[in-house]
């Protein structure tokens, strides 16, 4: 069973996404901070990350180029409600993220984290 983390400081957020996951046979780890989201890498392993890019006390993108630093290629789908993601693209390390813009459908996060699991294998490019 794949085993995703989700790192949110939304706890709505972080649950509505956990249960489209778990119904979808995905085994789910909920962080509330990029902190909590570091520490649960450091202590298990993850075949994907669903991160936030505003958390409250740090940015989701540096968040995510630790994340990237620590796993180069780990598969990364960043996800806002506040803001368009085409910069993702242009940072460092981070061109293949894939983007979901919230709200999002079920079937929407479904596809963008087979699509970053794909980048991550080299399947094709998710920055389209």
């Amino acid at each position: 069973m794949p085993r995703v983390l989700i790192v949110d400081d939304q706890k709505d957020v972080r649950a509505m996404v956990a249960i489209v996951l778990r119904v979808n046979h995905y085994d789910v780890v909920e962080a509330d901070s990029g902190a909590a989201g570091l520490k649960a890498l450091s202590e298990s392993a993850f075949d994907a990350a669903i991160v936030d890019i505003f958390l409250a006390e740090t940015s989701g993108v540096d968040l995510m180029a630790t994340i990237r630093e620590r796993v180069p290629g780990f598969p990364i789908v960043a996800i806002s409600g506040m803001t368009a993601l085409d910069f993702i693209g242009e940072a460092p390390g981070l061109a293949d993220v894939v983007c979901l813009q919230k709200p999002f459908r079920p079937n929407d996060l479904l596809q963008a984290l087979q699509k970053a699991q794909q980048a991550a294998r080299g399947e094709f490019s998710a920055a389209v």
